[in-house]
């Protein structure tokens, strides 16, 4: 495993929409390990590919609950519920914290580093983080949709 350089705001990587997964190899899964290992360094509660200059719907959420570190490749949300309003930062944006309104409870379908399909729902924190990370694979920063200048 090795530290990956964290991507910061004002690349123009941030801002892609990443391509899906096809080939699950040791490829795939050392990006996951050193993905696990900068997000932990950075003591981040996620972290996705294009925050490490990869162009990969992948992503690693570690939100230190029962569930432990969660890696999710190819994540799409598939049910939502309620809403939540709460601080939000980004390893990409040091420094920054803003709220954010984000699902209460979120239903995500992924697939496991060999490309096992799975399903986890995550309420409070876990929500907020597989939302926010399923974001960045889109090109969407939490920044944009931060409640802003109070208003």
């Amino acid at each position: 495993m090795a530290l990956r350089e964290i991507v910061k705001i004002g690349d123009d990587i941030l801002r892609k929409k990443c391509r899906p997964v096809t080939v699950f190899d040791e490829k795939l899964h050392t990006l996951l390990d050193d993905m696990t290992e900068t997000m932990e360094q950075a003591q981040g509660a996620g972290l996705a590919a294009p925050q490490v200059g990869m162009l990969r719907r992948v992503c690693v959420v570690n939100v230190r609950d029962k569930h432990g570190v969660i890696e999710l490749v190819n994540p799409e949300v598939i049910s939502v519920e309620g809403v939540q309003t709460g601080n939000e930062g980004c390893l990409s944006l040091p420094g920054e914290w803003h709220e954010v309104d984000r699902p209460a409870k979120v239903t995500v379908k992924a697939q496991d580093r060999n490309g096992e399909e799975f399903t986890i729902t995550g309420e409070g924190l876990l929500a907020r983080a597989l939302c926010h990370e399923t974001d960045h694979l889109d090109g969407v920063l939490f920044i944009d949709k931060a409640k802003l200048n109070n208003d």
